[in-house]
């Protein structure tokens, strides 16, 4: 591809701006200034570098992110701060979506990938890939919560009618006032994690979601903040999702 096309989806600028770039004499091919913007690179064969720093071209990159609350699970909103603004602009150069959503209010493990086929195995129910999330709702839970989730919840509201499929809920307390559980579904219909809590007559009042089949939210990434996945990592989503 052309010189100027490569350093844009790296995230170095605009066309016009590698352009300058190249006439600075700041960006090397092969160890060898270029001297045209325009020239012909073999992304991932040649070496590129700008300003001695070596440019590294994936043609697919997987990400993993803590989505923080209030910020949309979007490409792009013209109002409001999207997941995408969290990342610099090569991914989404690159062509990087999320796979599958997360409500604006709700945090924790989000996938975004340029592997658009990937991306829909994840969320695809019929591959059936469990996503767990950690609740707090503002009332109590029991067995007979535990057992009707693990029935199926018919749920009817303002949103909809819709029938759950079966999913895992795991009490970690329960009082009066507010209670913590993690719920593994195989679904993500609409305010799904949600409605089905209040299905059963409590309200979400926290929501987090902890696992993506295998693949588990990196502790050490703090809202916000992301990494790129290793190719183990990358291997279970991709084994998950067969």
């Amino acid at each position: 591809m052309r010189l100027d096309k490569l350093l844009g989806m790296l995230g170095e600028g605009t066309r016009s701006e590698a352009r300058d770039l190249v006439r600075a004499g700041r960006v090397l091919v092969n160890g060898v200034p270029a001297r045209d913007a325009g020239m012909q690179v073999m992304a991932g064969q040649d070496s590129v570098a700008l300003d001695g720093r070596a440019l590294e071209y994936k043609p697919v990159r997987h990400v993993m992110l803590h989505k923080p609350q209030g910020v949309l699970t979007a490409a792009r909103d013209k109002k409001q701060p999207t997941v995408m603004d969290l990342l610099p602009p090569m991914y989404a150069a690159m062509g990087c979506m999320p796979a599958g959503r997360l409500d604006k209010d709700t945090e924790g493990l989000l996938i975004i990938t340029s592997d658009g086929q990937l991306a829909h195995r994840i969320i695809s129910p019929k591959k059936e890939v469990g996503k767990v999330y950690l609740a707090h709702v503002d009332g109590p839970l029991g067995e007979a919560d535990i057992r009707a989730f693990a029935a199926g919840l018919h749920i009817s509201d303002s949103d909809g009618e819709f029938d759950a499929a079966p999913a895992v809920l795991e009490i970690l307390s329960s009082a009066a006032e507010r209670s913590e559980a993690r719920v593994r579904v195989t679904e993500g219909k609409y305010h799904q994690v949600k409605r089905m809590f209040a299905a059963r007559g409590v309200q979400v009042v926290y929501l987090k979601r902890l696992r993506i089949g295998a693949l588990a939210l990196d502790p050490a990434l703090a809202p916000g903040q992301w990494r790129e996945l290793e190719d183990d990592e990358i291997e279970l989503l991709e084994t998950e999702a067969d």
